[in-house]
């Protein structure tokens, strides 16, 4: 064989060798491939206060990802710990730690923060010449020693208190943050439905209750706790107290579809858009910090 013909059948080896080698395993990250599809049902019970955030990360997430089903229920953060502790739904969403619950093994459950939330104290809006009460003020108003908004400067006008019932995670910040440990007094109305506290209060002269920043509007009269707001600013240096973590709680490492789920939640997306959006606070922002 002359070295022309030689140089040529080699050439021909060399490019089909190339070219198996390539259709075997020289491809490039990702090529030829598409990612798996996320398949499956996510159950979330729990905080009313975190249920609009929940709802939102549901509808975005399932958008992107039409395989995935999520249903979001409220019932308040003792529920959905209850629930997810006894394996009837995938997430617990909550205000308070696990380890702040009794009746809890804490200890079975896994902790996302997914972000800071922040209380305010509401009043029906003829409560005027009120925009800022002590923190002994709020515990005498809620202990029943303060009957009328004349006492702290407001109108002649009886004060209806209306509370959280027992297992609100809301209600359990709002004992431990504002009211050092003192239980209130049951009050004109009762409720753990976050929607159905602001329109209590909307509608009931003399009216005050506490709710999550993301459900203030004009129909209702946030005030300050001891000159702070419930802002981010306040928070994150210590000036303000009515505040707590998000929680989602999982019953030991969640499955991959829920693990897709929190961390989308996790997300820089997430938390830059539809978290400051919604005014709740990127878990990240806080300068100050929160244990149970």
């Amino acid at each position: 064989m002359s070295m022309r013909k030689w140089w040529a059948v080699a050439a021909i080896v060399c490019l089909l060798l190339a070219s198996v080698a390539g259709c075997v395993g020289n491809k490039e990250p990702g090529a030829g491939t598409a990612p798996a599809e996320l398949k499956g049902a996510i159950t979330v019970v729990g905080s009313t206060a975190l249920q609009p955030l929940i709802e939102e990360a549901a509808k975005r997430f399932m958008a992107k990802n039409p395989g995935v089903q999520i249903t979001v229920q409220g019932g308040g953060s003792g529920t959905g710990l209850s629930q997810v502790s006894q394996g009837a739904c995938d997430i617990g969403a909550s205000d308070i730690f696990a380890e702040e619950k009794s009746g809890i093994d804490a200890s079975a459950l896994k902790d996302h923060k997914i972000c800071v939330q922040a209380f305010a104290l509401v009043v029906n809006p003829d409560v005027k010449g009120v925009d800022n009460l002590t923190k002994k003020q709020i515990q005498d108003i809620f202990t029943g020693k303060i009957t009328n908004w004349k006492e702290v400067g407001g109108p002649d006008l009886k004060i209806a208190v209306i509370n959280r019932p027992q297992g609100s995670g809301t209600r359990a910040t709002f004992i431990k943050r504002v009211m050092d440990g003192k239980e209130p007094i049951k009050g004109v109305a009762e409720s753990d439905s976050s929607g159905t506290i602001h329109k209590m209060v909307s509608e009931t002269p003399g009216a005050i209750s506490y709710l999550g920043v993301g459900y203030l509007d004009n129909k209702v009269k946030a005030l300050k706790i001891d000159g702070a707001a419930p802002t981010e600013e306040d928070i994150s240096e210590g000036k303000y107290p009515f505040w707590s973590y998000g929680h989602l709680y999982t019953k030991g490492e969640p499955k991959p579809v829920v693990k897709a789920f929190i961390d989308y939640i996790l997300s820089n997306e997430f938390q830059q858009g539809p978290v400051k959006e919604m005014h709740y606070f990127p878990i990240t922002s806080m300068k100050v910090e929160y244990k149970p």
